[in-house]
């Protein structure tokens, strides 16, 4: 089929759908503001309302339900208006707050019906409710008949600042007028609200038990003094009077017909009303602006044939809504059908002249898809697998690389405390002190580096297979308490609670000692390091004989992990990043694989700042064992790698605190305390040694003191040494000061990430003192050379503004530094106060800042630019010296004349009539 036939077949079908379309009726918005929509009365009207709405489908109705919040109504009305409504219906909750929203949509063009309850102004369209004072009148009429002119009477009121309230009670109030037997003893606020009014009359009960009607206007609150006199359990029971008039199972007419009540008025919602008002309104007709509806009283004597005539009603009406909802959905039906007509027919005509060719093109289509579709879930599958095998291969990288990271940081360190005192014992002192404490550091080291040796050792059997239990049966309890021997005197030194707590004296268990030694020595290592000073840590053992099971609990009050951390805890080379003390990641997946091989279970549970618990389970006998995995003699422990690690073989340095006269200062921010006492020990003859055992420790000590040159180490507890260096030079208070950063990674990535940052010297660990020695004097003096050389020389801040030497925000405080002097040059309060509070630093933090880039005192560098100022105004000025003295901020001749002879060797007066023949220096 051609292109122009197909284009005629689709003018067509155009035409034949949009010619059979009906034409439509005028489209409205109503929308309705309710006060309240939790009461039965207030329901109701909502209901009339839809159902008149039934017979307009034209209409869109929004609904809104205050909940009894007058401000929230006047937001939603306003809410209602802003979605540009045709007519608004409003239900007010008070009146005079209502009022002006009400007022300013009637005022703007916009038709407002007000039901029920009128506001405070005439401003409104019209009116649909009941006449609240004919109400309360009618009420009271009725209730002097009843009562036959005589009799106490307690009323009930809604709302007080609701106009329905007021309106009833004021024609109550003129209706009992005319009978002076009739006495109201007491009116109640019940808030239209049935618990609030129990609550009243319940407080107030003993002042209104004697009364004989209780008037209550609306039914909710009707109920509530019904349910009050029945708890009271009092007969004969008050009289009771309501307002409303609901139909249905729950009205106050099924409630008069089952006597709870006495009577009610009935009191119309106008919902039906209040929808033909708006669409007599909408649809420009004829309409009444106060549309009052009737009342009537409903009793004994008519409640009966009441119900059964709103029964029928009821019922007639929900038949009406099923076959109004039939209707719909046939009209549904007959549209959907109508429009698959035309869309059934235009396909026709179209598939008669594509049918064949779209029938190739799909056949063609599906083919290639499904070769497509094939060949894409393979490719995605094989993407996927590989991408799981490179995400495990980079973790389990990634893992191996944190491990072998650490271990060498591991071994540097102990390294560095054996090498570091060979080079003092070869290069140093040789008294006997010195020699013992080098050699006692230089032991533990050794004996450290043996631990991981043999560490690594088990893994390496472990990965082998090599590694077999030699158990033997001994007594757990005894082998217990000859491990904590090796950990008491810690805890005596950190004031800890350790102790063991079980109900048994002994405790024969198959077990390898050697293999359990490592495993609780290990436990009760890492309960040390994670517990603070002050804790507790207990060791709990308890027999299962039923189970045939011994368990052994380590349990701390430390830091604690997190659900993740404690998840991965036996993962081989895992480590935990939030963790403030590294370590190889062996210590706990070798503790698991060992009491896996004594065929037992080992378990942790712990909360972040709670604590942990480690339980280790273990089977009594030796059945669970083969003849291999049996010895027949008790094996003592192996003492010699894991009780080392507990002596106090730390030398006792003779640190002392070095006198602030030494020139230079040196800040030592290191965490290993063996090495910052070591090279605190090694560098306090020469310099004044600050030390720190963290990040944000040290940082604080070089804010306060502004050392002359830190040493750092990359790897600390709480920030790395990076981030340390980083803060340190975008400070302008410690931006100056150069850092020595001390490492195991040694990596030449690394060292350039650390020159990066700033740092002047990157020392990989192990390092010799004495080149840290050398390093540090060379620093210090090239410092000082290039401040010698443009203060003497030049006497001039300006090249140092240029100077690579010089760090860029240095560059800019000695700029804004000249800067301010240059601007205040005349002023002679210009003091070093004034230029502290400019630049933002402390008095002796600027002092220490100008001596570190220029080599001297701020206020000898204001003289020698106002003294070079005032050569320069000499030369080419007229002024007096008295002038010029004042121009350059002396506050007198005689003393400026002092100062310039004293830098120059000429009095002013001399220097003017050489006309500037002297060479001065230039600022």
């Amino acid at each position: 089929m051609s292109s122009r036939n197909q284009y005629v077949l689709l003018l067509l079908l155009f035409c034949l759908l949009t010619g059979c379309k009906e034409q439509e009726e005028p489209k409205f918005t109503i929308g309705f503001s309710q006060c309240t929509g939790d009461d039965a009365w207030r329901r109701d009207m909502l209901r009339g309302m839809q159902r008149e709405l039934a017979f307009h489908p034209e209409v869109t109705f929004l609904y809104r339900d205050a909940k009894g919040n007058s401000s929230k109504q006047v937001d939603q009305i306003k809410e209602l208006i802003s979605t540009g409504i045709d007519l608004l219906i409003v239900s007010p909750n008070e009146a005079e707050p209502i009022t002006p929203v009400v007022e300013q949509a009637y005022q703007q063009g916009l038709p407002v019906v007000v039901v029920d309850r009128k506001t405070a102004s005439s401003f409104y369209t019209a009116y649909v409710g009941g006449n609240n004072y004919e109400v309360g009148k009618t009420a009271g009429q009725y209730i002097g008949a009843l009562l036959k002119g005589k009799g106490k009477v307690v009323e009930v009121t809604g709302l007080p600042t609701s106009s329905p309230a007021r309106d009833r009670h004021n024609g109550f109030l003129e209706a009992i007028h005319k009978y002076p037997g009739i006495h109201l003893i007491q009116t109640i606020s019940g808030d239209w609200e049935k618990k609030i009014a129990k609550q009243k009359l319940t407080a107030l009960f003993d002042s209104i038990k004697g009364a004989d009607l209780v008037f209550a206007q609306n039914e909710v609150m009707a109920l509530g003094t019904y349910e009050v006199w029945k708890e009271k359990d009092l007969t004969p029971r008050v009289k009771i009077v309501g307002v409303d008039g609901l139909a249905g199972p729950f009205g106050d007419i099924q409630m008069v017909n089952d006597q709870l009540i006495d009577a009610t008025l009935l009191y119309p919602t106008g919902g039906e009303e209040a929808i033909r008002v708006a669409m007599q309104i909408l649809q420009n007709k004829p309409f009444t602006k106060e549309n009052i509806l009737n009342t009537a009283v409903i009793d004994s004597s008519n409640a009966r044939m009441i119900k059964m005539q709103t029964d029928k009603i009821l019922s007639q009406q929900e038949d009406i809504e099923r076959q109004q909802q039939r209707n719909d959905d046939q009209l549904k039906v007959y549209k959907n059908q109508q429009i698959i007509l035309y869309v059934l027919s235009g396909l026709f005509i179209i598939s008669i002249g594509l049918g064949s060719l779209a029938l190739y093109s799909l056949k063609e289509n599906q083919s290639i898809n499904k070769e497509l579709k094939a060949k894409n879930e393979e490719i995605v599958g094989q993407r996927n697998k590989i991408q799981e095998m490179a995400e495990e291969a980079q973790a389990a990288t990634e893992s191996k690389f944190r491990f072998f990271t650490n271990i060498s940081h591991e071994f540097r360190t102990p390294l560095t405390l054996i090498l570091g005192p060979i080079d003092g014992l070869l290069h140093g002192k040789s008294d006997h002190l010195f020699v013992k404490q080098n050699l006692k550091l230089i032991q533990k080291n050794a004996r450290r580096l043996l631990w991981l040796v043999n560490q690594l050792m088990d893994f390496r059997k472990l990965e082998g297979g090599r590694m077999h239990v030699q158990a033997s049966e001994n007594d757990l309890i005894a082998f217990m308490k000859e491990l904590m021997l090796s950990f008491e005197p810690m805890a005596k030194k950190r004031n800890m609670e350790f102790k063991l707590i079980t109900p048994l004296p002994h405790l024969p268990v198959w077990f390898d000692a050697n293999m359990l030694d490592k495993v609780f020595f290990n436990l009760l290592s890492n309960a040390f390091k994670f517990t603070n000073d002050f804790g507790r840590i207990h060791i709990l053992i308890t027999a299962d004989l039923e189970n045939n099971k011994v368990q052994i609990k380590v349990k701390d009050s430390g830091i604690g992990m997190s659900e993740v951390e404690a998840d991965r805890a036996f993962e081989m080379f895992y480590q935990a990043n939030t963790t403030s003390a590294k370590g190889t990641g062996l210590g706990l997946p070798l503790s698991k694989e060992f009491i896996d091989l004594h065929h037992g279970e080992m378990e942790v549970s712990s909360e972040p700042q709670q604590g942990t618990t480690f339980t280790v389970s273990l089977l009594l006998g030796h059945k669970h064992l083969t003849d291999a995995e049996k010895v027949p003699d008790k094996i003592k422990v192996n003492e010699l790698a894991n009780k080392a690690q507990l002596e106090d073989a730390s030398p006792v340095w003779a640190l002392k605190e070095s006198p602030e006269s030494k020139s230079k200062r040196i800040l030592l921010i290191e965490d290993h305390p063996d090495l910052r006492h070591f090279l605190q020990y090694t560098l306090q003859d020469t310099y004044q040694i600050l030390p720190a055992s963290a990040g944000q420790p040290g940082l604080e000590t070089a804010y306060e003191n502004i050392p002359d040159l830190i040493i750092c180490d990359r790897m600390l507890p709480d920030l790395d040494g990076l981030k340390v260096v980083t803060a340190l030079k975008s400070d302008i208070r410690t931006s100056h000061i150069p850092v020595i950063i001390l490492t195991a990674q040694s990596e030449l990535e690394q060292q350039i990430e650390g020159m990066q940052v700033g740092a002047e010297l990157y020392l990989t660990k192990p390092f010799s003192t004495q080149v840290l020695k050398e390093s540090i004097r060379s620093i210090l003096t090239n410092r000082q050379l290039v401040k010698d050389y443009f203060t003497h020389n030049e006497a001039s801040i300006v090249p140092l503004l240029s100077n690579p030497a010089i760090s860029k925000l240095d560059q800019k405080f000695l700029a804004d530094f000249k800067k301010i002097i240059d601007a205040k040059l005349s002023d002679t309060n210009l003091s070093v106060d004034y230029l502290s509070r400019e630049i933002g630093l402390s008095r002796v933090q600027l002092y220490r800042k100008i001596k570190a880039l220029l080599g001297g005192n701020v206020n000898d560098y204001i003289q020698t630019v106002r003294l070079n100022k005032s050569c320069e105004l000499l030369q080419v000025s007229t002024a007096s010296i008295a002038d010029v003295a004042c121009q350059v901020g002396f506050s007198s001749a005689t003393y400026f004349s002092t100062a310039f002879k004293a830098k120059f060797g000429i009095s002013p007066t001399d220097y003017k009539n050489h006309k500037g023949s002297l060479k001065t220096e230039v600022v």
